[in-house]
């Protein structure tokens, strides 16, 4: 439903809407790109909320999550997320989890 549509619903069903949204870093030709330097938590929300909200809304054909490798990682501060850690989260939970098509990529220094 189109966001009016939804606080509409919402109202009738006698409820208080509240304003909420999803961003993404980059979207070109129906990719969105995102960047993950922060807190290793936001690489599960990128996946399982950004990317996958985009693709059932039909406005993306897949994601791109781009995360600092191991050896980059070790040179930054507490918490950040790498590619090695992330990818095996990926991989554990399976075909078709999250249900959207994804690249992960690493960079090192």
């Amino acid at each position: 439903m189109s966001g009016s549509e939804q606080r509409h619903e919402i109202e009738k069903a006698g409820y208080e809407p509240i304003m909420s949204y999803n961003q993404t870093d980059f979207l070109k030709d129906r990719v969105a790109l995102e960047i993950q330097f922060g807190k290793y938590a936001f690489v599960a929300h990128d996946l399982f909320v950004k990317h996958l909200s985009f693709y059932v809304s039909g406005i993306i054909d897949m994601g791109i999550e781009i995360l600092p490798m191991k050896e980059l990682e070790r040179e930054m501060s507490s918490g950040v997320p790498y590619y090695e850690r992330d990818l095996l989260n990926v991989l554990r939970q399976g075909r078709g989890v999250p249900a959207v098509p994804l690249i992960l990529i690493g960079i090192i220094p």
